[in-house]
């Protein structure tokens, strides 16, 4: 098994990946049958966006803090563990942002799209989805659209619901909603498209984010899942991704 190895930039994750490459030697990224990540949530993300479209998976040990997306760190039968791990693969969503400037910019989210307020003025937002009207106007800090994988991150801050990975939803969720005061989101069907509009830019400036991705001064940004490209990650069978986002709704 040809292993390639990325590591945050920690002590601690420059450390490991040392010793791992004493241990097992690396071949160039592009060569390897797996590509080893070392740290945190944040590295991990960066190699999905990295491997999207191809068939090299990511495994990943934690060097970071949260490690979500990762497996625990051992120095002992890494292409072992490897080979019985089980995969998961995680679909992005495509974010299509047009600005106030009519400049078009597309990006990829393998966690979430979400929509900010640029100013001390809450934004205003019309969302359709599907062609079809289904909040006239959103008054809030911001709103954002997850994929499931995502709704553990950003999504469960702003009190948005976990989906499992086979669910086939994505939650639609504000940040900090005004007005209407009781909406807290919805949960669509994986296949739809989601359109947001910006209500009165000028005064009311939104930036739009695809996970490393920043668009300013939005004024449409249309989001949908793109099943057609998929990114894989692999973990211990005692660390499958479905199990723990199961586990996180009983997580007190």
């Amino acid at each position: 098994m040809k292993l390639a190895f990325t590591a945050a930039q920690t002590e601690g994750a420059q450390a490991a990946r040392a010793q791992l490459v004493a241990l097992y030697g690396e071949v160039h990224p592009k060569d390897a049958d797996v590509l080893v990540a070392l740290g945190g949530d944040g590295l991990m993300l960066e190699c999905l966006h990295r491997v999207l479209g191809t068939e090299q998976p990511v495994y990943g040990m934690n060097r970071g803090s949260v490690g979500f997306l990762m497996n625990e760190f051992h120095e002992e039968n890494l292409p072992e563990r490897i080979a019985a791990a089980h995969p998961a693969v995680l679909h992005p969503l495509r974010m299509h942002a047009i600005t106030a400037a009519g400049v078009v910019e597309e990006a990829m989210a393998l966690n979430e799209v979400s929509l900010l307020r640029q100013a001390r003025q809450a934004a205003k937002i019309r969302i359709t989805i599907d062609h079809r009207e289904r909040l006239s106007e959103l008054v809030c800090d911001g709103v954002l659209i997850s994929t499931p994988a995502g709704s553990t991150a950003y999504n469960l801050s702003a009190h948005g619901p976990i989906v499992p990975l086979s669910a086939n939803l994505l939650p639609l969720t504000p940040i900090s909603a005004f007005r209407p005061r009781r909406w807290r989101g919805a949960l669509l069907p994986s296949n739809v498209e989601v359109l947001f509009e910006v209500l009165e830019p000028d005064k009311r400036p939104v930036a739009a984010v695809a996970d490393f991705t920043e668009v300013r001064d939005v004024v449409s940004v249309a989001v949908s899942e793109d099943r057609s490209l998929g990114a894989t990650v692999l973990f211990d069978p005692d660390r499958a991704l479905s199990e723990r986002i199961i586990n996180e709704q009983f997580t007190v």
